[in-house]
This record gives structure tokens, C-alpha cells and sequence, in this order.
């Protein structure tokens, strides 16, 4: 199943270095929102008795 390319990605002001993304000078407001959202959206959850964020139910 292909993967959905976020819309930030395919701006002009968006520069994807391997590591560390991030947007050039001059970026519109609403396009720095959605890139903070979307890289927020990838932190770790890590709470006890979950997989990847998904609670699983064991004896």
C-alpha cells in the first residue's frame, strides 16, 4: 500500500535533508503548522501494554 506524501512536502520552501527536515526562510505560517504537526505525530508512544500505540489486552 503506498504511503501518503503529507502536502508540505511538495512546497518549494521545503527542504528534506535526510534527518532533518525542515522549511527555508520565508515559509508560510500555515505550512510551518503543518510540519510541526505532522513531526510531533511521530514521537514515540510508550506506554505499557501498548505496540506502537495500539493497547493489547494480555492475561
Amino acid at each position: 500500500m503506498p504511503r501518503i506524501r503529507p502536502e508540505f512536502t511538495k512546497s518549494p520552501y521545503f527542504v528534506d535533508e535526510p534527518g532533518n527536515w525542515h522549511l527555508k526562510t520565508g515559509a508560510p505560517k500555515e505550512l510551518q503548522i503543518e510540519l510541526d504537526s505532522y513531526l510531533n505525530s511521530l514521537g514515540d508512544v510508550d506506554e505499557p501494554g501498548t505496540i506502537n500505540g495500539i493497547h493489547i489486552d494480555y492475561p
